[in-house]
């Protein structure tokens, strides 16, 4: 069994390799996605400015009170994030992005994540 550390290094690793050959531009802006133990966040970052352009989190105040009694776990709030990142990009005129999974597995909440953002309009 691995320790807690050798999944933390190993998570760096698969993050870098990933980054290396995903790159947000004005036009195709990266969807970055970030998962804790409890919570999912999610950033739409332009990276030849570094700036952040959109972000949304299952701790946002729009999603506090749909979450119900398990708060920001699951892959009900992850799909509720994914709809609130693509809503908030589509009102800043941001349709199509590069996904960014942070070295996660695309699966489970990262990929309901996804699907929610892709079902709510943005391109990926």
């Amino acid at each position: 069994m691995k320790s807690p550390v050798q999944v933390l290094i190993g998570r760096a690793k698969r993050h870098l390799r990933v980054r290396k050959r995903v790159f947000g531009t004005g036009q195709r802006p990266r969807l970055c996605v970030f998962r804790s133990n409890t919570h999912i966040f999610a950033q739409i970052i332009d990276d030849q400015r570094g700036h952040t352009l959109v972000a949304a989190g299952s701790l946002s105040k729009e999603l506090r009170d749909g979450l119900g009694t398990k708060k920001g776990r699951g892959k009900q709030a992850a799909a509720l994030v994914g709809k609130l990142i693509a809503e908030r990009a589509l009102a800043q005129q941001v349709k199509d992005v590069v996904f960014d999974r942070g070295g996660y597995k695309y699966h489970g909440r990262v990929k309901e994540l996804a699907d929610a953002a892709r079902k709510a309009g943005l391109k990926f």
